[in-house]
């Protein structure tokens, strides 16, 4: 029975989609995280890892081959990935290349790669955070977007209409940065991107590689406008109701950028901008959509999104990659402002909503809340399906419109507004 290696970042949504997948395949899972507190909080075959050293964590891996074969390594977000790659080039498994995997997951050195292939991405360029932001600002055109290199899921993405502005943003990103640790981990992590702000429709492309071909899987309109100053992502739906050439367009950038990358294997997400001048990069990353959004994609004869991942990794029979034809959306339910949630009222009503399919809140009463740009979580998730990409859309709407979240102002000593609870992504 083949093996696959799970790795898990402690904060990830992924793990039961993943073990479900691997359950129905009838496969051996082994997962790769962190230890939990408690033994039996863990998974029955569980290793012991600590993610953060990802060359120990690759030594450790390959001792562990030894009495227990590996056939595929499967990362969950941008920086399991990375894991991931260096352990099955380690073991002989196919893979993409380490270097490629890392350039996708640092924004400046894919901006690079794609420039010099003629990928259309926005102009950029990279600061210390020990910059004067002052001295930048003469020197650059407005609107512009600040950002870390190597955070996900907006957060510390924000947008800037003119010098006094930047000044404010610039210092929050650097501050941000500092209060996560990333800032004294030296390298990506004391660096920030500033690029042209690029007008347009935001859509995510969900693709797989197989030896560097490209396989659209599903593309998800953002039909709310994510023009700042802060980008926080709501609604997905898919199928697109972009025109026909478009989508095509939107493909065909795609497949450049992550061959200008060196991608050729696995899932892949990419998040884009479209206007009258085309599809324009804004992240290509070596993983499949995250958070919980993967319960909106079903292929074949009802196969999940994980389920194909794992068959495509173990060069399983894959009878169809289509994705079901009705169809469906998630809302990635927003932090309305800063404090602790307190109760969470309406859900039943919400659930009732014609083409409501799961409600999830995430967050206890009793936790933080933390808004972007500082924060990376959400309040839960809604998935929804219906006749129609409209249809889909206004049940996801209405049923937001039923849910009370009742938020006290205070946050508790300790938490702050720059304290993001982890540099893994918990939304799309």
């Amino acid at each position: 029975m083949p093996r696959v290696l799970l790795l898990l970042p402690p904060t990830s949504y992924r793990a039961e989609e993943f073990l479900e997948a691997a359950r129905r395949l009838h496969l051996n899972v082994t997962v790769g995280s962190e230890a939990a507190a408690s033994r039996s909080a863990q998974p029955p075959d569980f290793l012991a890892l600590d993610l953060r050293d990802a060359a120990a964590t690759n030594r450790a891996v390959v001792r562990f081959t030894e009495s227990h074969p590996i056939h595929a390594v499967i990362g969950v977000d941008d920086h399991t990935a990375v894991i991931a790659a260096m352990i099955s080039e380690a073991i002989g498994l196919p893979h993409n290349a380490v270097e490629a995997v890392a350039a996708a997951r640092n924004k400046h050195r894919m901006r690079e790669l794609l420039s010099r292939k003629q990928v259309p991405v926005p102009r950029y360029a990279k600061y210390s955070i020990d910059a004067d932001p002052t001295m930048i600002a003469r020197h650059i055109a407005f609107p512009c977007v600040v950002k870390p290199l190597i955070l996900s899921s907006s957060c510390g993405v924000i947008r800037a209409g003119n010098e006094a502005e930047f000044v404010v943003a610039f210092q929050r990103v650097a501050r941000l940065l500092t209060a996560l640790g990333l800032a004294a981990s030296g390298g990506s992590g004391r660096e920030v991107l500033v690029e042209e702000f690029i007008p347009g429709r935001e859509v995510a492309l969900e693709g797989l590689l197989t030896d560097g071909e490209l396989r659209v899987l599903a593309l998800f309109d953002k039909p709310d406008p994510l023009d700042g100053p802060f980008f926080e992502e709501t609604i997905y739906v898919t199928p697109s109701r972009l025109p026909a050439e478009v989508q095509a367009a939107i493909a065909a950038c795609t497949a450049k950028a992550v061959r200008a990358l060196g991608l050729r294997e696995g899932p892949v997400h990419g998040e884009l901008r479209v206007n009258e001048r085309g599809p324009w990069i804004l992240e290509v990353a070596a993983r499949s959509i995250g958070g919980r959004c993967s319960r909106t994609l079903r292929f074949g004869a009802g196969l999940s999104l994980e389920e194909l991942i794992l068959r495509h990794a173990l060069r399983m029979d894959l009878a169809s990659l289509e994705r079901e034809h009705r169809p469906a959306g998630v809302m990635m339910l927003p932090i309305p402002r800063a404090g602790i949630l307190r109760e969470v009222g309406g859900e039943k009503d919400a659930r009732a909503v014609p083409g409501i399919e799961e409600l999830t809140i995430s967050v206890r009463p009793g936790e933080p809340l933390v808004p972007l740009p500082e924060g990376t979580r959400y309040l839960g998730f809604m998935i929804a399906r219906g006749e129609t990409p409209q249809e889909v859309e206004a049940a996801l709407r209405a049923a937001h419109r039923r849910l009370k979240f009742v938020i006290s102002e205070d946050l508790p000593d300790g938490v702050t507004q720059a304290s993001c609870e982890s540099p893994q992504p918990s939304s799309c």
